[in-house]
């Protein structure tokens, strides 16, 4: 009771991040197209008394689309989030935060100028206590309602073009339910017709950093509502598993005794009501989810379609995924072949990296072998199951980030599928981000994982196989270089000699060889490689 009461009076006190801010969720704000709340630290927009922000025009990214989705101006989430609004608030320095009220991950202290890093942590290295109250932790955020945040129940034309707003009040947990979903929903064209190829979270560039935003968005939002600024989301390392070790009522439940499509009763989670899991019917009504509450978790784990994915990923298939070099290619779709994202996230073969659309692999295998709410796409969050599998994707994101140190242009900037562009904005989140800015080491972000801590020895070689790589590739220059120079060393050497024979009774202060030797010493080191 405590910590319910703890939690509430946090969150009414601090802002968060999700979806629309509940103070821009009006006619005023929707027909103004501006969103740019004022900070309680000095009352004006954005914090701009304190230059925490301002309130200017959102920049559109204007390089062109992938040609998956044929249609324009019938979606409200193309090119998010002008159609509601096109003004919202620019944070400065480390400032962050839908009125710059709040640090960027990674930094804290009252000017958001102290460093920090935290670590993700195994789950099942947690302690009793650690563990239950990670536990405890997911059913507050069931309880409590978002204050800072609401969900659009219409669509911008239902709206009647901000007129007359649809919006409705959600719990923490089920916000980021409803982003997940609303990112992956169909588009809704009119009559009974939707278009299903569009997806801003999945299938695509996007994939890795769109899920690595809303895992840190999570928990942030736990830290708050806790008072706990220490949490962090454990993993769920499930390499060569031969079966689901969480799937019991000391972690994240277990399987009912009578129906195994259920929880057991047993667990906390077995109360828990799903939403946003009904997408045919939200088609037909050609509605959005309104977060009304559509039964219990369903999960049967590993009583899923062999056929399509017959077991649970190994080690070999991790590795084999973090050795590819590219990490998007052709279509950048899940037709994608040879692609590090297509591959982790399931539609290649993790021994192959040819695209299999029909097996599900890495990522995917995970959401299908649970064979419930996790298994489709639109409500699979509903299952808490989803942070801790997310969390250790994330990790493997980590891993290959850090043995191929690619720059931030090896993420496409054009040709993607809609909203997956470099400089796309994510959607639904407000404060806006862009794709390219989670393309980066995790510690830049603020967190870590224990196991990528722990090998030392892994870490060096991840260090050095991107310059390996390179070695490779240039050898033939380097070895043709090497002969080269070792001429031009072998006749300055010679004439040095030859001149120090010839000049023995000059004086001391004429001595110009061996300015030349030292500038030749300097040539020689310099190296591309």
């Amino acid at each position: 009771m405590l910590l319910f009461a703890m939690g509430f009076l946090l969150v009414i006190l601090q802002p968060s991040m999700g979806q629309f801010p509940r103070v821009c969720a009006n006619t005023q704000s929707l027909l103004s197209k501006e969103c740019c709340p004022p900070w309680d630290g000095d009352g004006s927009p954005c914090g701009e008394l304190s230059r925490r922000g301002s309130c200017q025009n959102i920049l559109l990214s204007q390089a062109p689309l992938g040609p998956q989705f044929p249609f324009s101006g019938v979606d409200d989430r193309e090119d998010w989030p002008s159609v509601f609004y096109n003004r919202t608030c620019r944070c400065e320095g480390n400032f962050m935060g839908f009125n710059c009220g709040e640090c960027k991950f990674g930094f804290s202290g009252l000017n958001c100028t102290e460093r920090q890093l935290r670590t993700r942590r195994n789950i099942f290295q947690l302690t009793t206590n650690e563990k239950n109250k990670f536990l405890a932790y997911l059913n507050l955020a069931k309880s409590i309602p978002s204050q800072d945040y609401v969900i659009a129940t219409g669509t911008y034309i239902q709206m009647n073009n901000g007129s007359n707003p649809m919006f409705r009040d959600i719990n923490v947990y089920d916000l980021f339910v409803w982003m997940h979903y609303y990112a992956s929903r169909d588009t809704l064209l009119g009559g009974s017709n939707v278009w299903r190829d569009i997806d801003f979270a999945h299938e695509a560039p996007g994939f890795l950093p769109w899920h690595r935003a809303f895992l840190l968005m999570w928990e942030r939002q736990i830290q708050k509502i806790t008072g706990d600024e220490n949490f962090t989301i454990p993993y769920w390392d499930w390499r060569d598993a031969e079966d689901c070790g969480v799937c019991t009522d000391e972690y994240m439940g277990g399987r009912h005794p009578t129906n195994p499509n259920l929880l057991s009763l047993a667990s906390i989670f077995s109360s828990w009501q799903v939403i946003c899991t009904r997408s045919e019917e939200y088609n037909s009504q050609q509605a959005l989810c309104n977060a009304t509450g559509e039964g219990p978790i369903r999960r049967n784990p590993g009583n899923n379609d062999k056929s399509r994915t017959p077991r649970l990923p190994s080690s070999a298939d991790v590795e084999f995924c973090l050795s590819l070099t590219q990490y998007e290619s052709g279509s950048m779709d899940r037709m994608a072949n040879y692609s590090f994202r297509n591959t982790l996230e399931g539609f290649a073969d993790p021994q192959t990296a040819i695209s299999n659309p029909s097996q599900s692999g890495l990522h995917n295998a995970l959401h299908i072998y649970m064979n419930g709410s996790m298994s489709q796409v639109q409500g699979s969050a509903n299952d808490p199951i989803f942070v801790i599998h997310h969390a250790f994707v994330d990790s493997i994101f980590e891993r290959w980030l850090r043995r191929h140190r690619p720059m931030l242009e090896v993420y496409p900037a054009a040709n993607a599928p809609i909203g997956h562009n470099r400089e796309n904005y994510m959607v639904p989140f407000i404060p806006l981000y862009r794709n390219g800015e989670f393309f980066k080491s995790s510690r830049e972000l603020g967190y870590d994982y224990e196991y990528l801590q722990e090998p030392a020895v892994q870490s060096f070689q991840d260090f050095l196989t991107p310059y390996l790589q390179q070695a490779r590739q240039i050898w033939a220059w380097l070895v043709g270089a090497a002969v080269v120079g070792g001429i031009i060393t072998a006749v300055l050497t010679g004439l040095v000699k030859a001149c120090r024979k010839e000049k023995r009774g000059t004086s001391s202060e004429i001595q110009p060889l061996l300015i030349e030797g030292e500038d030749y010493n300097n040539i020689t080191y310099q190296s591309n490689f």
